[in-house]
């Protein structure tokens, strides 16, 4: 069976590491808004120029654009075998337009991966990369949008949609090793 999934957790929580470990492993199309923002911002069209504006100040891109992003991936033949969403859905408003998307092709999610981890080890993993759009006044406000417009996304697929939540502080294979189990010990859709 094609499984669905959907990874979950803060900024900095290591989804996109852990998505493309599952990902291969599971044999799933990784599905990373992430990875399509970035490739727009190099290609330096105009698309990818209010993409960095946006990432730049660490407000979220718009629902509509994310969608319709999502919904052209999910289309594409590798992803008709099963995927792994990593970074999307980010709003209630982007979860309710994939809940439509995945009914109107006939198929739902079978699980959500959940990442915890805490905002001091967030904090920490955000200065150690380095990156010049990682400021802590930068990461704490990445924190406050994911708190107030990303987290609530799970009470959406509460009830609907098995969770599988995970310890994500340790090294990466001790945390694919948790999801995987998770995944296998849960493995009941």
């Amino acid at each position: 069976m094609a499984e669905k999934l959907l990874i979950f957790g803060p900024p900095g929580s290591g989804k996109g590491t852990q998505a493309a470990i599952i990902g291969q492993s599971r044999q799933l199309a990784h599905v990373s808004t992430g990875d399509m923002l970035r490739a727009a911002m190099a290609a330096g069209t105009e698309l990818g120029k209010r993409v960095k504006d946006v990432v730049d100040r660490g407000d979220l891109v718009t629902d509509d654009l994310m969608l319709a992003l999502v919904e052209d991936r999910l289309e594409q033949a590798d992803a008709k075998g099963g995927f792994l969403l990593d970074g999307f859905p980010r709003t209630l408003a982007q979860a309710e337009g994939l809940a439509r998307v995945l009914t109107k092709a006939g198929t739902h999610l079978d699980a959500v991966i959940i990442l915890d981890v805490d905002d001091d080890e967030l904090v920490k993993r955000a200065m150690a990369r380095g990156r010049a759009d990682d400021s802590e006044k930068t990461v704490q406000h990445r924190l406050d949008v994911y708190r107030g417009q990303t987290e609530p996304v799970l009470g959406f697929f509460e009830g609907k949609v098995r969770f599988c939540r995970v310890d994500g502080v340790g090294n990466i294979e001790e945390i694919t090793e948790r999801i995987e189990r998770g995944l296998d010990a849960e493995h009941q859709y």
